[in-house]
């Protein structure tokens, strides 16, 4: 069995379950050394464990995303373990039924889904950049389609609803892959963004009502493996060496709204982003 990303290191967001686990399992099958990085202590431990009873490489690291400080310690824990990260994949998220400000005093979904992913990417940047050929896969989603940026209420203060909240963050997802890609070029690091499918995840936590409605739903959708396959093949296949911007679904590329395109809003939110995260907007 052939390992093509023996030697490397790859993080995973959001891994201690649903399509995080089976990215980082799938990883590490691949070869990688995987950092498992998720909120729940005893789930992020038990993906460890899949991977290394599987034969796999991998070490749990906790942060909760919510908190731009558990999301600074995480970095400075990667730095100071691994002198080069080969893959980050970008995949925490949340959905969330009500407004719920975090610590830092961010609307929350915007900060889980967005900022944590900004920040992080800011300060691995260095070991990314050390790495041969360098991978960052963010995982968007088909919502973003109706996201809107409301650039003088990015935190939902004037009104709040999960469904616009959360498509305003897989819109920020795609613009922020879009800025990136610009600042990439020349470099030996690859960004791209993806939609995994309609996924039975537990991400949603909109109310008492998904109880009811979830188990029907599910049957319609993507097992987290299947969701996971994306995010794998961006992160690991050579079709898509330096391909840096494209925003792909099924392995594939795939259009994207035209809010998306936006290049000056892709530019304004990594901008306001930088400032919210108080790193360099360079």
């Amino acid at each position: 069995m052939t390992h093509p990303l023996a030697g490397k290191v790859a993080v995973v967001t959001g891994a201690s379950a649903g399509i995080g686990a089976e990215v980082a399992y799938g990883l590490a099958k691949l070869g990688a050394t995987v950092a498992v990085a998720g909120r729940n202590v005893e789930r992020t431990h038990n993906t460890r464990v899949r991977i290394e009873e599987a034969g796999g490489k991998a070490e749990a690291f906790f942060a909760d995303f919510t908190r731009l400080h558990d999301v600074r310690h995480l970095s400075a824990k990667l730095v100071d373990r691994y002198p080069h990260v080969d893959i980050l994949v970008n995949n925490a998220g949340v959905a969330l039924g009500r407004r719920v400000v975090t610590h830092d005093g961010f609307e929350t979904t915007f900060a889980v889904n967005h900022l944590a992913p900004f920040l992080l990417m800011h300060l691995l940047r260095d070991r990314l950049a050390a790495a041969p050929r360098a991978r960052i896969v963010t995982v968007s989603s088909g919502a973003h389609w109706r996201g809107r940026l409301d650039f003088d209420d990015l935190h939902r203060a004037r009104g709040y609803s999960v469904w616009d909240a959360y498509a305003q963050s897989k819109l920020a997802n795609v613009l922020f892959t879009r800025a990136l890609a610009r600042r990439l070029a020349g470099s030996t690091v690859t960004a791209t963004v993806c939609h995994p499918g309609m996924v039975a995840t537990d991400i949603w936590r909109v109310g008492p009502w998904v109880s009811v409605v979830a188990p029907l739903a599910k049957l319609f959708m993507l097992t987290p493996w299947r969701g996971a396959d994306t995010p794998i093949w961006l992160a690991s296949s050579p079709d898509v060496e330096g391909a840096s911007g494209g925003y792909y679904e099924r392995r594939r590329l795939a259009p994207t709204s035209p809010s998306a395109q936006d290049d000056a809003a892709a530019e304004r939110l990594w901008l306001e982003s930088a400032k919210m995260c108080g790193v360099p907007a360079h």
